[in-house]
């Protein structure tokens, strides 16, 4: 058996990767964490596995400074970065904290198996746009200063309630009942937050605002 740990903040996302792995009778799932704490803390009980699927944007403690506590501590173990995001600085940081593959979480069940077995092998799985990533990123090399990528970007804060529900993984009807408000007012919201955040769709909403210290 393939023992493996979930790592990420929502809910509806390990259900989606614990789902893509029930199709494989060898892939066992050990358990599951929120954040980077959790995971240490479980860890500390049981760090008889294979491989951690790791997302990166979580409270507390990132999967970026997961993965390199983890490998400090249990080098054996192998991780994928599971996540929606595919940005370099992320990718570059991933990896510098010890990751050994890198998927984005649209990868179908079959590849991301592949991808386990290929990783536990000694490979160093990614879906193929990351990869292309990671070489233009080994061919022009760039340093991230975080103090360089702050902006100063201004929101209400029923603008910021309404984001951090949508992180969660809410859809507008829900939101507005939560709010109490209407979901054509969650909507106008919703387009005033991807006009002051110079964005196109919630993912990249929520990045924003995320790395901008936002939520």
């Amino acid at each position: 058996m393939i023992r493996v740990a979930i790592v990420d903040d929502n809910i509806f996302l390990q259900k989606a990767i614990l789902d893509k792995l029930s199709f494989f009778e060898d892939i066992e799932v050990k358990f599951r964490a929120f954040d980077g704490t959790e995971l240490l803390e479980k860890l500390e009980k049981n760090h008889h596995l294979d491989l951690i699927l790791m997302d990166i944007e979580m409270p507390k403690m990132n999967g970026i400074e997961a993965t390199e506590a983890v490998k400090n501590k249990y080098p054996q173990l192998k991780i994928i970065m599971l996540t929606v995001f595919d940005n370099d600085e992320n990718i570059f940081k991933s990896i510098k904290a010890g990751a050994d593959g890198y998927f984005l979480k649209e990868v179908n069940p079959q590849e991301l198996y592949n991808g386990i077995v290929e990783t536990l092998n000694g490979g160093a799985a990614m879906t193929p746009s990351i990869a292309l990533k990671t070489l233009k990123l080994l061919r022009e090399p760039v340093s991230f200063d975080e103090s360089v990528h702050r902006e100063e970007i201004t929101l209400t804060s029923r603008e910021i309630e309404v984001l951090e529900q949508l992180s969660k993984g809410l859809k507008y009807n829900a939101i507005a009942e939560n709010l109490f408000l209407s979901a054509g007012t969650i909507r106008k919201h919703v387009e005033n937050i991807y006009t002051k955040l110079q964005v196109h769709n919630k993912l990249e909403a929520i990045q924003k605002a995320k790395s901008n210290k936002l939520i």
